[in-house]
């Protein structure tokens, strides 16, 4: 991977991280187009991933200070900070459980196939595409049950080309949440998942286990110039697109990137 490689991959990264198009689908889809090597891109998966998370919390800093100004507050009863921390907590489980038992096998069935990010990319037109049709009454808060059944959407989006933020968005309204309380939740609640799932890949760096290396060979070096055009690409893009999804989600439609979605999903499936 050369330095322009790893910029081209951290715009789209950073970029589609938010945006509900799917960026482990993009990425697979990028690295196809550029020739970058599955053994040598986990290094730069784990930066860019890393670099993203960072620019939620310079994105979303006001709320992140605000729920951690009340989190270790008591008065007899659980405060708004809590219960929103709570909430976030409450929608982890699923992924938990599935990052934990399950990331490994799921990767090595479905990690590499463009036919089913091209699949998973349908799935998440199909996912969008339901909200403009379908509105029910909303809600301006989100409960326990419907955090945890957002959570449940978020460990589908495991699979690659299975957008993480479509999936929670479009869950969130199916459910009857209101778009303003959905835009800040679903990208506050993926910033452990990400942290965790960067930790878990980062094993397979220090100590990669023979099955490991077997399924996808030893990871190449990667200079560090490259890592780093990689990070800042994706920390810049990222902060960008935060910004405007947390904007769009409040006040458009999501079919156009339903439209999108199944665009690049059949794109996806031809190549």
């Amino acid at each position: 991977m050369d330095w322009i490689q790893a910029l081209i991959l951290g715009i789209v990264q950073g970029l589609t991280e938010y945006l509900p198009v799917s960026s482990s689908g993009h990425l697979q889809i990028g690295q196809h187009l550029l020739g970058v090597e599955e053994a040598g891109g986990l290094t730069f998966d784990i930066v860019v991933h890393v670099a993203t998370v960072l620019s939620t919390l310079v994105v979303l800093r006001k709320e992140v200070t605000w729920i951690f100004n009340g989190l270790f507050k008591w008065d007899g009863k659980l405060n708004d900070e809590q219960k929103y921390a709570l909430n976030i907590l409450i929608s982890m489980i699923p992924i938990g459980i599935v990052g934990l038992f399950f990331k490994d096998y799921v990767d090595a069935i479905f990690e590499g196939s463009l036919t089913i990010v091209g699949v998973c990319l349908l799935v998440t037109a199909f996912l969008l595409a339901l909200t403009h049709f379908y509105k029910p009454q909303e809600r301006e808060e989100i409960s326990p049950l419907h955090a945890f059944i957002i959570g449940v959407a978020q460990a589908c989006a495991v699979l690659p080309g299975l957008s993480r933020s479509g999936s929670t968005i479009a869950t969130g309204l199916l459910i009857g949440n209101s778009r303003k309380s959905l835009a800040q939740f679903s990208f506050l609640m993926v910033i452990p998942p990400i942290l965790g799932e960067a930790l878990l890949d980062f094993k397979h760096l220090v100590a990669p286990s023979a099955e490991y290396i077997a399924e996808h060979g030893e990871a190449a070096q990667i200079p560090f110039i490259v890592l780093a055009v990689g990070f800042v690409a994706a920390f810049i893009s990222g902060c960008f697109a935060c910004k405007w999804m947390i904007d769009f989600v409040k006040k458009c439609k999501l079919i156009y990137f339903a439209i999108y979605c199944a665009i690049v999903g059949i794109l996806a499936i031809c190549l």
